[in-house]
């Protein structure tokens, strides 16, 4: 059985040489984890999400739909009139781009636009969907407890550790 890394390398692997994403490896996501290692940890996690749970699904559509699931191609960190809603709108932004630069299903769409439940009202409607919105959920916040601790350990280390 092929690793969840391959299984994502088989299934993307025209989408991880696109330029767009080489463009998310320079975009912060949450702590120091680029866009693009995010999304390549949210693929692998629907991955094992899906087999841990023995969900029967598209395995080729879930990993191309978690590759693009943010796939809106900016700095969300830098304030601008297009991105003051990064939360609630980056989903769209993501689909609008991935469409430009690929040919997508209905269920890769499907994953894209309806990751971000229940922050979006519109819950997945796909078991891709839904697996890929947990594995993101998943993903996010062990990226971001990492760089609370990582800052945290440098804060109470101090400068008397570095005598």
């Amino acid at each position: 059985m092929e690793t969840p890394i391959e299984v994502v390398r088989t299934h993307g692997r025209d989408i991880l040489a696109s330029e767009g994403m080489q463009l998310e490896k320079t975009f912060m996501q949450h702590g120091d984890v680029s866009v693009y290692a995010h999304s390549v940890g949210a693929a692998c996690m629907s991955i094992r999400i899906a087999r841990a749970l023995n969900i029967r699904l598209d395995e080729r559509s879930l990993v191309r739909g978690a590759l693009l699931h943010d796939y809106f191609l900016y700095d969300w960190h830098v304030p601008s009139p297009e991105n003051h809603r990064h939360a609630t709108m980056h989903a769209r932004y993501a689909l609008r781009n991935a469409e430009r630069d690929f040919v997508l299903n209905d269920i890769e769409r499907n994953v894209i636009e309806r990751h971000m439940f229940p922050v979006n009202l519109r819950p997945p409607s796909t078991k891709e969907a839904a697996v890929l919105c947990l594995a993101d959920k998943i993903c996010a916040t062990q990226e971001t407890v990492a760089g609370f601790a990582k800052a945290a350990l440098a804060f109470f280390r101090g400068p008397a550790n570095d005598l």
